[in-house]
């Protein structure tokens, strides 16, 4: 016992302090379980190749791992998915297995050889690529949807892989057991523990059946899956929750997902396959979110578990005895998927970055050959040489992944479409208002301006935008609005209101204090992101500065307070003291905050906000007592909403030498 915790102690502590790191240099967590893996195995020593209970256990991961996206994949949208199963998927794996093979067999193995290296190096890891697109927001992308479906595609063709492998027996290899070749990485059956095992009546009778009945049982359990989910899910699940205990949920989900796993492997099939089947078949449940939620953290450990044992399980010895030739075959092997996959993805019209995602995201092999590689040499296909090498490059090219996902990044970011280089539009009309930005702010104040009767000259740097405002009649000037030429030529000097409302806060500040420095009798609107940049924008010299999510975060506090029991006169009212205060607080912080110094290392900041937090809390209380009608007294009517005269801005300022607001 203590052993074990001692263990699983190295394991976790290893995972704490090496995983984060890693996140925050930006290699992603799977670099960071391998790495750790690595530190605990072959570096320190701390455990070997005997993890392969543990990698078994840890394989787990990689079946939560697809019955969640299983979870998140309709019936519908599978079946859409069908031509790149069987068009994308299918070809990647016949082509890669032929091209692996042609080569092997050109340096002299037999082709029975070649070919079972062709089928077990075409496959990519699940695990890696799945976690690793996920972390990177990648997956709805056409390139993380190519790599998803020629993922499944792989995962389905294990089983005739498994199917075909007998049939290339060499028969001056069969005969040594998988123990008398030292197999590592967890590929071996746990024979000793399968003899004690209470399945194995089970597993025996299954075994004993002739073809055609496995066949009926596989196609029995197949359907069973799809009946049970469609039909005994609801029942079942609310026959759970009616108990209360929250644990049970995460009891039957768990049942579910070990459950179908034991059914599929009982028939010779793949667990991750049978719950990915079962994911999509729940995919419409009401309960989809809380089986998501109970699974979630354990396929969060276990794949971090399969990902160190993979680490751990690196022959150093064996690598360092001919590392040029394990790590050259490394990046052939890499070199002849990424060449099929690019080739792929111009036949299948993937275009720019996703072509790049899809090329060298699954230009690795994966977990599931370290199974074929087993069965291979249980079959008397390969032998000790042929296969120890192998699981090296395997498990070298997984721990080469992640670094290919960073160098699709910095190719992505030179490939990212750069805006055509176009002169400013010739601006031929001039409005009294001047708008500086047309996004989803400046579009709301141009549009109540101009149909107040008054004219606007619109600018913006984004083409697209302006030409859609062009679509529906509202005429803008394309340019950058912080060039001073532009915006003298958008008539700085004869305008009575400059509006800014760009989106980026460095722009904002410089087209304000240019203009403020230009035309010091000039009123200034500007549009800021948060309390910092209203000071900033205060002191490059704006006169009335709003902050863009203020007014509606106040309407929805408002609406809050009516749902709590406030009547509609008492919340209005609070939502209208809590503006007058607050913009009164902003006036006077702003006098103590200190450019460049953050305002949770300004003392006096600190302490005068703490302060005004008081007085605002003072003033809602004594608001509140105001607002409540005496006994006899009738309620007052609920205020309307103001209009949008009355909104008052954020931070209205008068300075010597400005202009005051119209």
């Amino acid at each position: 016992m203590e052993g074990l915790l001692l263990e699983a102690s190295i394991y976790l502590a290893a995972a704490v302090l090496i995983v984060p790191v890693a996140v925050r240099l930006g290699l992603g967590s799977v670099l960071g379980y391998l790495a750790a893996g690595i530190l605990v195995g072959p570096v320190f020593g701390f455990a070997g190749a005997d993890t392969a209970d543990l990698q078994h256990f840890a394989e787990f991961g990689v079946v939560l791992m697809l019955f969640l996206i299983g979870l998140e994949l309709e019936p519908r949208t599978l079946w859409d998915m069908r031509h790149r199963l069987l068009g994308l998927g299918g070809l990647q794996v016949v082509l890669t297995a032929a091209a692996i093979a042609g080569a092997l067999v050109w340096l002299g193995l037999v082709w029975q050889v070649a070919l079972t290296l062709g089928m077990v190096l075409s496959l990519s890891s699940t695990a890696i690529v799945l976690q690793t697109l996920t972390e990177k927001n990648l997956m709805r992308t056409a390139g993380g949807r190519a790599s998803f479906s020629v993922l499944l595609t792989q995962d389905i063709a294990v089983i005739p892989m498994l199917a075909f492998l007998p049939l290339l027996a060499l028969p001056a290899i069969i005969g040594p057991t998988a123990d008398q070749y030292g197999i590592s990485n967890g590929e071996a059956a746990d024979t000793a523990h399968g003899a004690e095992s209470a399945a194995e009546p089970l597993l025996t009778l299954v075994e004993q059946l002739p073809n055609w009945a496995v066949t009926g049982l596989t196609l029995a359990i197949v359907a069973g899956i799809v009946l049970a989910g469609h039909f005994l899910s609801r029942p079942v699940f609310r026959f759970v929750h009616a108990s209360r205990l929250p644990e049970m949920s995460t009891f039957i989900s768990l049942l579910i997902v070990l459950g179908i796993a034991f059914l599929m492997m009982l028939v010779g099939l793949s667990p991750a396959l049978g719950t990915f089947v079962a994911g999509v078949v729940l995919a419409n449940s009401e309960f989809r979110h809380q089986i998501e939620a109970d699974i979630k953290p354990f396929k969060g450990l276990l794949l971090g578990l399969f990902f160190m044992t993979v680490g751990i399980g690196i022959d150093t010895r064996a690598l360092f005895s001919q590392p040029g030739t394990i790590l050259g075959l490394t990046l052939a092997l890499i070199a002849v998927k990424a060449a099929v996959l690019f080739l792929l993805s111009l036949l299948f019209r993937l275009k720019n970055h996703d072509r790049w995602l899809f090329t060298l995201g699954l230009a690795q092999a994966g977990e599931f050959g370290f199974v074929l590689v087993s069965f291979a040499r249980q079959q008397g296909i390969l032998s000790v040489g042929h296969g120890q090498t192998t699981l090296l490059v395997i498990s070298l090219s997984m721990l080469l992944t992640p670094l290919l996902f960073i160098a699709y990044e910095r190719l992505a970011r030179r490939l990212r479409p750069r805006a055509p280089s176009q002169t400013p539009d010739e601006i031929d009309e001039k409005g009294r208002v001047l708008i500086a930005g047309i996004g989803r702010f400046g579009q709301v104040v141009n549009r109540l301006i101009r149909m107040s009767g008054l004219t606007t000259t619109v600018l913006d740097s984004d083409m697209a935008t302006i030409e859609t405002m062009r679509r529906f009649g509202v005429k803008g000037f394309f340019g950058d609005p912080s060039n001073p030429a532009l915006l003298h030529s958008a008539g700085l000097m004869d305008a009575s209101v400059l509006v800014v409302a760009v989106d980026d806060r460095e722009n904002a500040n410089r087209i304000v204090h240019y203009a403020r420095s230009e035309r010091p009798d000039l009123h200034i609107v500007a549009r800021a992101r948060d309390r910092v940049h209203v000071y900033e924008l205060f002191q490059a010299g704006a006169n009335d500065i709003v902050r863009e999510t203020f007014d509606s975060s106040i309407r929805a506090g408002r609406y809050v307070l009516e749902n709590m029991g406030f009547t509609e006169y008492e919340a209005a009212k609070l939502s209208q003291t809590y503006f007058k205060v607050d913009r009164a607080a902003m006036r006077d912080l702003a006098s103590l905050w200190v450019p460049g110094q953050p305002v949770h290392l300004n003392d006096a900041y600190i302490e005068r906000a703490k302060q005004l937090d008081r007085d605002l809390e003072t003033a809602l209380i004594d608001e509140l007592h105001e607002t409540q009608p005496m006994a006899g007294e009738d309620i007052p009517a609920p205020l309307p909403d103001p209009t949008p005269e009355e909104v008052e801005d954020d931070l209205r300022t008068d300075h010597p030498n400005r202009a005051k607001a119209p």
